[in-house]
């Protein structure tokens, strides 16, 4: 586990600086918008295959539900991300 020693790295850092604390949490809303659209897509996916396994006859309407599902789970996570960069970026030494 090499993400330990970065995070003790940043928590020293934050308890002397303050822009530590910025730092670790632009890091996180970047890292877990990222988490969570691969938790969310996936699942839409894996609900999709099954949804179209137990009736073939809508499988076109499954698709197309599925593709904005996963297109508007995609832009929440943008938003997080870019969230986290605006912060990270905002930061300054």
């Amino acid at each position: 586990m090499t993400i330990l020693p970065l995070l003790q790295a940043a928590a020293d850092m934050a308890a002397t600086n303050t822009k530590g604390m910025a730092m670790i949490g632009a890091g996180l809303a970047a890292g877990l918008s990222a988490v969570g659209a691969g938790l969310g897509v996936g699942n839409i996916g894996g609900r999709a295959v099954e949804g179209i396994a137990r009736q073939p006859a809508a499988a076109g309407q499954i698709q197309t539900s599925a593709l904005i599902l996963a297109a508007l789970v995609e832009a929440v996570a943008l938003f997080g991300s870019v969230i986290g960069f605006q912060i990270a970026n905002k930061v300054t030494f």
